[in-house]
């Protein structure tokens, strides 16, 4: 590991709590309220792409993957097939991110929403099983893999540039919505579906109702690339203000050394890997509401707008909260009630089968994992050094959700096709909660508040020996 290292720029790797990394740093503006709309708003669009099939997945298994004879096997093998598009998403991370950091944040965000939309119209317009036979499985598979490799490129740039446009004291609502803006995709691509249930029949839901949602998506791509391609880079900016030859070589580079920073970044993994998982069975509650608990697609897809409704003021509060009293208190207390709480809403939900107990036992699960989740992901990229930011976020970031988001809802399928309990996701997640409460607790501060406090505390320690002496 002594030899993991990457090259840089000289200062790069200066800690965010310096002033060199104010984002307006080299007499260039600090991006504008208007170009953090523009990334956050491709930042969703690519996750309501994505997102919507798992939301889908019943009528997309029939379309694409029928088993006249058995249900759960279609169902499983279009979930399997939603899983594919995460096995991409760590390629995707470790050439579009680190692209993020050679040539700047701008340049890999407009890769990863292009491909997300040549991925997403590729999708929605493949004929069925039916028309075309074989090819049709096949085409859905190519352009899942293809969406997860744009998306997976997509986290690290849009994070690390939300961070870096963010004034030292509001790094973390501005990081914050990285996460709001995917639940907001996840509460658009429900309310597009409650529309679609509510407006449709049942078979033309299934016919061509789900390509409709899909396309809505796609809609937006030109936009989504005009916006993009006019934002201001904030790589270069800081890069202009921390350049200064090498102390020790004489040059303009230094090497910025990874190994200090394995620790926060197996926290991290531990941690998304925990937050992914309920985020996954959360969404996972459409098909819950269908398959197990036989409530109509309305009030399935009504869960979404539940969920998502009270899940973005919770991440957005806990931004500003955390920006206050620091990332740790802010994730563990939501983190340990939701520990606590996971059981007892799956058997509430279970045993009553009630649209106001699903929807109020939702809502609370939503609440408090959008109140813990977000200082996760801002921890570990404002803890990372800026040369190495984007690629490694987007890295720890794809190989968490690839392999645990990805096998979630595929996962819990087979749980309860094998234990017939209904309460197997609320072990599953309640193993996932335990496991991102334990690297909570390990990781290190990282808020410029409390760093800054700590800081001065220590240097008042320091000082009275001396004063003494």
């Amino acid at each position: 590991m002594a030899g993991l290292e990457v090259r840089g720029r000289a200062g790069a790797s200066m800690s965010d709590g310096s002033k060199g990394d104010s984002g307006a740093a080299g007499g260039k503006p600090r991006p504008t309220a208007g170009h953090i709309a523009a990334v956050v708003l491709g930042n969703g669009l690519e996750f309501y792409d994505f997102i919507t099939y798992a939301f889908f997945a019943v009528y997309i298994g029939r379309t694409f993957f029928p088993a006249s004879h058995d249900k759960a096997l279609s169902l499983l093998l279009s979930l399997a097939t939603f899983g594919a598009g995460f096995l991409t998403r760590p390629i995707g991370a470790m050439i579009i991110g680190p692209m993020g950091d050679r040539i700047g944040r701008r340049p890999a965000m407009m890769l990863s929403f292009s491909l997300m939309g040549v991925a997403i119209v590729g999708l929605a317009l493949t004929p069925s099983y039916a028309q075309i036979g074989l090819a049709a499985p096949i085409l859905v598979i190519g352009f899942r893999l293809l969406q997860g490799f744009a998306l997976g490129g997509e986290v690290g740039p849009t994070t690390a540039y939300l961070l870096e446009a963010a004034p030292p004291r509001h790094r973390g609502l501005y990081a914050t919505f990285q996460f709001a803006t995917q639940d907001s995709a996840a509460l658009l691509a429900g309310l597009v579906g409650t529309s679609l249930a509510s407006l449709l029949s049942a078979q033309a839901l299934q016919d061509w109702g789900w390509r409709v949602a899909m396309l809505v998506g796609a809609a937006i791509v030109p936009f989504g690339l005009i916006v993009r391609s006019r934002l201001p880079e904030t790589l270069h900016a800081a890069d202009d203000a921390a350049l200064a030859p090498d102390a020790t070589t004489g040059g303009t580079t230094s090497k910025v050394r990874l190994r200090p920073y394995l620790p926060v970044i197996v926290f991290g993994l531990m941690m998304l890997a925990a937050g992914t998982i309920g985020t996954y069975v959360t969404d996972y509650m459409t098909t819950y509401a269908l398959t197990i608990l036989r409530m109509p697609a309305t009030v399935a897809f009504g869960v979404i707008i539940v969920s998502g409704g009270i899940a973005i003021p919770s991440e957005l509060a806990s931004g500003y909260l955390s920006d206050r009293f620091g990332r740790k208190p802010v994730m563990l207390i939501p983190a340990a009630t939701l520990l606590v709480s996971i059981l007892p809403a799956f058997w509430v939900i279970s045993h009553f089968r009630s649209v106001p107990t699903f929807y109020a036992a939702v809502g609370w699960l939503a609440m408090l994992a959008g109140l813990a989740s977000p200082p996760t992901l801002i921890t570990l990229t404002e803890t990372l050094p800026r040369a190495v930011r984007s690629g490694a976020v987007a890295t720890v970031y794809a190989f968490a959700i690839s392999v645990f988001g990805g096998s979630t809802q595929f996962s819990i399928t087979w749980l309860l096709d094998a234990t017939k309990n209904p309460l197997a996701p609320a072990f599953y997640w309640t193993g996932a909660a335990i496991v991102g409460l334990i690297a909570m607790s390990l990781v290190k501060e990282s808020a410029p508040v409390k760093v800054a406090r700590m800081a001065r505390v220590a240097a008042r320690g320091q000082m009275a020996p001396a004063a003494g002496g």
